[in-house]
């Protein structure tokens, strides 16, 4: 005999109840879904599907854009240097190339800092600098360009290296640069720096050049020779000299940089580099009476154009900026390094017990790179609140990806790193994808995983744009600040 199914009668004065608790539940898993911190990107107006002309642009070169000097300022721009080859460019292979070079770059770093591991102020002045993308000279860098003995130089700004050096004449071999190689023989104010000097001393003990003041041949050696390598291949070769230097409106006379007989590498079209490290060759250390010890930059999204600025002297603009010391490592002097305490994606705080570690910050390496056990918690939660879109294979050192060209605006996560002090920054909206491909099929998380747990994290330049990095080396401090870096 069959057992037939008995139902309970509804009790239809709790329907409306249940109607509003059901209602209340789903607005509440619809809130906790949308709680999470979140910016839209537009994905197809970036700079990369630009056609380029096939003339040099004179916005490339910086200018004073102060207008008086009420403060004892000036400021002049700072632009990414891939800007300024005015050819048209194959943004795809280019973007590809400086995955693998921006690679190349952090393995030298690491491989430099494991062996550096193993081993009264006058009246302070202040002055700023145009600090601009370097796309049209076809690096993922940024540039200035400053005046050297009255003539302009366009320089690619680099805080983790310390020479500041330039294509001379006579050269040996130099790469194409855009605007004349600076010729000390016409130049009144330059002097050689000899090899029994202690600048040249300084820069054996500064940058670990030999010391080759015997000379050969019985010929006694004169001049300071210096070899500089940059990890992805690049160097430059050359003299020391002694010149006078315009930051802005201010000039600095006597001013010791790397006079480049022999250079090579990936520059683009720049005319050298401006070495921001912290070592006694750098322009930094060389400036501190002029300029106490403090500079800042602003880097400027790719998108739009933009111009930011490089600062040096104490920027009176600043607001809610918040501080975190910098972190001193007797070994590894040159660098800015910060601690890392923690991590949020869209909100939401990650664990990992490489947090409370120390983390350079380096305007010259483009991908963050972070510590293994910190990189795998930023890509599990960045997937879980990025869902929906579809994923493609990483690209190179990059392999969180997506194939976005059905979408012309997507949600993005916010990712904001936390330094000791509480300091904050938060990656910008353009720094957290990387256009692998110009036309966004490929698509990928812009940061990267370290080899091993041991090795240093990098804060990159791709997530500082568009905001203000006030270093103080003096007060052994690095502030930050969000800043639409546009002037």
């Amino acid at each position: 005999m069959s057992k037939k199914a008995t139902f309970l009668p509804l009790n239809l004065s709790l329907a409306p109840f249940l109607l509003v608790l059901l209602y209340l539940l789903m607005l509440c898993v619809n809130v906790a879904h949308s709680a999470h911190e979140k910016k839209i990107l537009s994905l197809h107006n970036n700079i990369w599907s630009l056609t380029k002309s096939n003339e040099p642009s004179s916005s490339c070169f910086s200018h004073n854009l102060a207008k008086g000097r009420e403060s004892s300022s000036t400021t002049l721009g700072m632009k990414h240097r891939g800007l300024c080859s005015g050819k048209t460019i194959d943004w795809g292979k280019k973007l590809r190339r400086a995955l693998t070079l921006d690679n190349l770059r952090v393995q030298s770093l690491q491989l430099r800092i494991k062996a550096m591991s193993s081993t009264t102020t006058d009246s302070i002045s202040e002055t700023q600098v145009p600090l601009t993308s370097g796309v049209k000279l076809e690096t993922l860098n940024y540039i200035i360009t400053v005046e050297l003995g009255g003539r302009n130089m366009t320089l690619v700004v680099d805080t983790g290296s310390d020479l500041t050096w330039v294509q001379c004449q006579p050269c040996k071999s130099c790469y194409n640069q855009q605007g004349p190689l600076y010729d000390p023989s016409v130049s009144s104010s330059y002097k050689t720096v000899l090899c029994n000097s202690s600048t040249c001393q300084d820069l054996v003990a500064a940058t670990s050049n030999p010391d080759r003041c015997g000379g050969s041949y019985g010929v006694e050696k004169t001049s300071c020779d210096y070899v500089v390598s940059y990890g992805d291949g690049s160097y430059t070769r050359g003299d020391l000299g002694s010149e006078s230097i315009q930051l802005g409106d201010i000039k600095v006379e006597n001013f010791v940089f790397g006079c480049g007989r022999s250079n090579k590498g990936l520059f683009g079209g720049a005319s050298g580099l401006t070495g921001l490290g912290r070592s006694s060759v750098s322009l930094v250390t060389q400036t501190m009476k002029t300029f106490n010890g403090v500079f800042s930059y602003c880097l400027p999204s790719l998108e739009d154009g933009a111009s930011g600025s490089l600062s040096f002297g104490d920027y009176k603009n600043l607001t809610s900026v918040s501080y975190t010391p910098l972190v001193q490592h007797p070994q590894l002097r040159s660098f800015y390094i910060l601690n890392l305490t923690g991590a949020t994606i869209g909100g939401v705080e990650l664990e990992s017990p490489s947090f409370g570690r120390g983390i350079i910050i380096d305007s010259g390496t483009v991908i963050t790179r972070l510590p293994p056990s910190i990189y795998k918690a930023v890509k599990t939660e960045f997937l879980k609140q990025f869902t929906g879109f579809p994923s493609v294979p990483g690209y190179s050192i990059l392999d969180t990806c997506f194939n976005l060209t059905s979408y012309q605006d997507v949600s993005i996560p916010t990712i904001k790193m936390i330094f000791q002090g509480d300091a904050e920054l938060e990656v910008d909206v353009t720094g957290v994808f990387y256009y692998v491909n110009p036309d966004a099929s490929l698509v990928c998380l812009a940061l990267a995983s370290l080899s091993n747990e041991n090795e240093v994290g990098i804060i990159g330049n791709y997530q500082q744009k568009n905001q203000r990095v006030v270093y103080d080396t003096k007060q052994m401090k690095l502030g930050i600040a969000g800043e639409n870096c546009s002037i």
